[in-house]
């Protein structure tokens, strides 16, 4: 039987890329009863009589699986924040940072629009590039109308799949434009009304981009942390899990517990001030949250 990677599904189909050739496919009946739903990213084994009329009958292991967007098998996940319309968020970037470190993939944060920065706008996300750098992130400053930056991006999609997400409106249409124009993808503006991006993208696909695959992916702005366990924080936050050996109990969770190394870089200003807030924050809301039965 033939063998594929799904690379974008749509309206109950699923397209399988093997061979330098496009299969459209279904999902056998098996994969509902046993509660599975083949993804973008998955590696298939499949049966079709032609390229319209095929049968997914296997879905092979997964290394990981995001649910917003869905997709599987992520190498790497651009992560794309504006300077400016929409402003940048830090906070919602480690709800991101958080989510993607959990899910083993590699993160690269990409703040797109600094041509439409000010001056004072642009000297503060340089400041946060600085300290996400520190953190262990990759960081990339584009503008997608004067094209700065966008060269320096093609080596990281490489022999990749990367999934491009973030808030609506930030450019990452855009950003894939400038990365392959054939694609015409379809931008969108800030809504005046509502203050945020107007979605664009409907459905997750892959495209060929820079010697590696990309996801589109529609955007969105609400993340929770429904998986998630508290002792998994620490290990989301790079920074933190560099630390943790030299706090006095194993097992920190860098709260209330004395002689704890975290603490104390945020004291001595090695971790921003802002990381941690955001780290207690999103601690608390996982404590608080309803318990699943």
């Amino acid at each position: 039987m033939p063998e594929g990677k799904i690379i974008k599904a749509l309206s109950g189909f699923y397209y399988v890329a093997h061979d330098g050739e496009i299969t459209q496919c279904r999902g056998r009946g098996v994969f509902r009863k046993n509660k599975i739903t083949p993804l973008v990213g998955d590696q298939v084994v499949f049966q079709a009589e032609n390229s319209t009329e095929g049968y997914i009958l296997e879905v092979a292991e997964r290394k990981n699986e995001l649910v917003r967007p869905p997709i599987a098998n992520v190498d790497q996940a651009i992560l794309v924040f504006s300077a400016v319309e929409p402003g940048f968020s830090p906070v919602l970037l480690d709800r991101f940072l958080v989510l993607i470190e959990f899910n083993f993939i590699k993160p690269l944060i990409v703040i797109s629009k600094m041509d439409l920065a000010d001056h004072a706008a642009a000297e503060e996300i340089e400041r946060y590039a600085s300290e996400y750098r520190k953190a262990g992130y990759d960081v990339l400053l584009t503008s997608a109308e004067a094209a700065d930056g966008i060269d320096s991006l093609r080596p990281f999609l490489e022999g990749r799949i990367s999934v491009v997400a973030g808030q609506s409106g930030v450019g990452k249409s855009t950003l894939l434009n400038m990365l392959r124009p054939d694609l015409e993808l379809k931008t969108s503006g800030i809504s005046s009304h509502l203050g945020r991006g107007k979605h664009t993208t409907r459905h997750v696909e892959l495209i060929e981009i820079g010697g590696g695959l990309v996801a589109d992916t529609p955007g969105f702005s609400s993340l929770e942390f429904t998986e998630l366990e508290v002792e998994d924080m620490t290990r989301c936050f790079p920074e933190f899990l560099e630390r943790s050996e030299f706090c006095k109990f194993r097992g920190c969770t860098h709260l209330s517990e004395p002689k704890c190394a975290v603490k104390d870089a945020v004291e001595a200003g090695d971790i921003p001030k802002y990381r941690y807030e955001h780290y207690t924050e999103f601690v608390q809301e996982i404590k608080d949250r309803k318990p699943r039965y």
